[in-house]
């Protein structure tokens, strides 16, 4: 039930979405479902709307707020392994907010 974070880079030639490639370009596993408990107990929107069963994708216009709920969430948690997790997840989204083609897909099992 983890819900791993992907970062992917987006191409797109015209306007079809068939021509549409998704390439990984970084990722963080959450195979100890560390953060999925995480986002299910953060009482934050953007968090509390991942599903650990769906994939949800997110843009460089949702990241000021889900790299500000990360950084809440990651000063509330004192466990090292919570930390380090929130830790690459905050790293992808802020690279993802720099650039346009890129997108986070939170993937659920």
């Amino acid at each position: 039930m983890g819900v791993d974070v992907v970062l992917m880079q987006v191409s797109q030639r015209g306007t079809s979405s068939r021509k549409r490639r998704l390439t990984p370009v970084d990722f963080v596993q959450d195979g100890a479902d560390v953060f999925a408990g995480l986002c299910v107990n953060s009482g934050l929107p953007m968090l509390n709307r991942v599903d650990p069963y769906r994939t949800q994708i997110l843009t460089q216009a949702d990241m000021p707020q889900f790299v500000s709920e990360i950084a809440t969430t990651y000063q509330q948690v004192t466990d090292q392994g919570e930390r380090d997790i929130l830790q690459k997840i905050r790293e992808l989204g802020e690279r993802c907010s720099a650039t346009a083609d890129l997108e986070l897909h939170l993937q659920g099992d």
